[in-house]
């Protein structure tokens, strides 16, 4: 049945706007995307396929073009749409991140770190640059690897600091197992970026390691 048919208060749509997009289940925030289903399947219908045969929602929107594409009834228009939708998404926890101090913010901080590196396949190292109020001054992705690890260049890291006139910053990278313990290197490595920042007055104040809907903060488990 066409959902244009359903009772109103089951609509996607008007459930939205009566109860709120917290009331809604995956399938139905991707319907409201998708708009229109296929011959014989509602939206509801279709999304529902979709989170199943990925495996839930996050696999299918961090699905590779291909295999998005390879969906009958998806195309590179609706990719295009749903990556737009995935960086408005990170580019909103940006913003919010900005207004605030990012150390009275620790939870967006770690949305939106999250938000930035827990999809990739290989390692990527990065860094938010923050003013001497603590404010966010740019995020950037300094360096990438293997699944197994990125080399990391302190000096690199601070040259960067500099750039951006930082007083300090936050350190985060992912790791692509999933697991978000630190190594002996992740360690060492800590040490060694707190060290060579400092002689350039420049203070770390937490490294986060990202991991699959987890992260370890170094900063509370007091190795900073």
């Amino acid at each position: 049945m066409p959902i244009n048919h359903w009772p109103s208060a089951e609509r996607p749509r008007e459930k939205l706007l009566q109860r709120g997009s917290m009331a809604l289940s995956d399938a139905e925030l991707l319907a409201i995307l998708l708009r229109t289903g296929i011959t014989g399947k509602s939206a509801v219908d279709l999304a529902r396929e979709m989170l199943n045969s990925f495996g839930g929602l996050r696999p299918f929107l961090e699905a590779s073009q291909h295999d998005f594409c390879q969906i009958k009834g998806m195309g590179m228009a609706k990719y295009v749409q749903f990556q737009a939708v995935l960086e408005i998404g990170r580019r909103y926890l940006e913003a919010r991140l900005e207004r605030e101090d990012a150390l009275t913010s620790p939870q967006h901080t770690l949305r939106y770190l999250m938000a930035r590196l827990r999809h990739y396949p290989h390692e990527v190292f990065a860094a938010l640059f923050l003013d001497n109020r603590h404010r966010i001054i740019i995020y950037e992705e300094l360096f990438r690897g293997t699944i197994n690890g990125a080399s990391v260049h302190p000096r690199e890291v601070v040259k960067q600091a500099l750039a951006h006139n930082a007083a300090a910053l936050i350190l985060a990278h992912n790791h692509p197992s999933g697991i978000a313990e630190p190594s002996a290197a992740d360690r060492s490595l800590t040490r060694q970026l707190t060290k060579a920042l400092a002689l350039v007055d420049v203070r770390v104040l937490d490294h986060f390691i990202i991991g699959d809907g987890n992260a370890y903060s170094f900063a509370e488990h007091d190795l900073m």
